[in-house]
């Protein structure tokens, strides 16, 4: 069985260096909520590619991942030529899916938005989720083995609900 590849096991996985490209600025003059998906998929690539779940995964075995559920929060709006990076926390797998969070933080240091996703495997002759290789689950299980030291994220789990005072929450069917 092949060992995971070696950046594989860092906590958190940080991406490389991306910028605001012009064509995602909208009306408001801020980066679209669109591409701060755009941004999160690219990390969860560049973490994939290191798991052996790439675009060459794709190819060569027909095997893939489908995102199922994300979560995004916006935090503080990004402008044009804006440097992020984003980091990848794996917070629980199984022999079909992983559930990671993601922050996107702007070069000065400061939180862009948040995303947590649940991904499924996919062959993609069906597509059906199906089981990770044995290759692949092993490199799975030394990413989260690495990840599980870490903080677990406070906007990890979160529903969306609007907030009421403590009484109106309190009863049955309220929202």
């Amino acid at each position: 069985m092949p060992a995971a590849p070696p950046q594989s096991a860092t906590a958190p996985f940080v991406s490389s260096v991306m910028a605001v490209e012009p064509q995602w600025i909208d009306y408001n003059g801020h980066m679209n909520m669109a591409y701060y998906h755009v941004l999160f998929d690219r990390c969860a690539d560049e973490a994939f590619a290191l798991l052996g779940i790439g675009a060459d995964y794709a190819r060569q075995r027909r095997l893939t991942t489908y995102s199922a559920e994300a979560h995004v929060c916006y935090v503080r709006e990004l402008h044009l030529g804006d440097g992020v990076s984003c980091s990848l926390q794996l917070l629980d797998h199984d022999d079909k899916r992983i559930r990671f969070y993601q922050e996107l933080v702007h070069v000065d240091g400061w939180l862009a938005a948040t995303c947590e996703v649940l991904s499924l495997h996919i062959d993609m002759s069906g597509p059906r989720v199906v089981p990770w290789p044995a290759d692949i689950l092993a490199g799975i299980a030394a990413m989260r083995a690495a990840h599980a030291g870490l903080t677990w994220p406070e906007r990890a789990g979160r529903a969306i609900a609007i907030r009421r005072r403590a009484e109106q929450a309190a009863a049955p069917g309220r929202a």
